[in-house]
């Protein structure tokens, strides 16, 4: 679930994206909430009006929103009496750091390869990636379906070459990272660091700006 506020485009008005639609998307109002569907009838989110009549806005960041249990919670009582008997969830962290259980060739591609990533959730997620410098063992970010990266980019599920993705491994650019090195590879970070965690930018930042992270 990503959640976002433009309070210069779009002032009052929390956005919650739940998932990729696809084709034309199709909008029910009610009492200051939209519900939004896709072309074949799945729910992809909400878009809540004078969202300061339900949560307090002043204090709710100009960006991506974390929302807690007793946001959400006053979201979906929002929802209950505008009439609509869907129910959103606090979210777990999407941006987490993972094990790279395997990395083979991608069949197709002369430099994108399949892993198999640990997240620390009891399942295995296959991302395509093309870094020059993925390798299995290693540690690495990955970025989940539902997460918004710094630059805007949403990361859903997906197929590179015909292989589905679910995710994305990130590069210290990719984080927006202020050291990050100015060539081409995700960031490798210690093997200290605990798969499942959420990422911490201000952590790696400083590995990278003292050179225990390389790349």
């Amino acid at each position: 679930m990503i959640t976002s506020i433009n309070k210069v485009s779009y002032p009052n008005t929390l956005i919650v994206i739940l998932a990729q639609g696809e084709g034309e998307s199709k909008f029910e109002e009610k009492a200051d909430v939209t519900r939004v569907t896709d072309e074949k009838g799945k729910l992809t989110g909400f878009n809540f009006f004078n969202v300061n009549e339900v949560l307090d806005y002043d204090k709710l960041p100009n960006g991506q929103v974390k929302l807690d249990a007793e946001q959400v919670a006053a979201l979906n009582k929002k929802l209950a009496e505008a009439g609509f008997s869907d129910k959103l969830e606090v979210a777990k962290p999407t941006l987490v750091y993972g094990y790279v259980k395997s990395c083979e060739v991608h069949p197709d591609s002369d430099h994108l390869h399949i892993t198999q990533i640990d997240v620390g959730d009891g399942q295995d997620h296959q991302i395509v990636c093309g870094a020059p410098n993925i390798a299995e063992g290693q540690k690495v970010v990955v970025a989940l379906p539902g997460t918004l990266m710094p630059n805007g980019a949403q990361i859903w599920p997906g197929a590179l070459r015909g292989v589905e993705s679910d995710g994305m491994i990130c590069s210290a650019r990719e984080l927006g990272l202020a050291h990050a090195p100015q060539k081409r590879g995700i960031m490798v970070v210690p093997d200290t660091f605990k798969v499942g965690d959420e990422f911490e930018p201000t952590k790696c930042d400083e590995l990278l700006a003292s050179g225990v992270i390389t790349l």
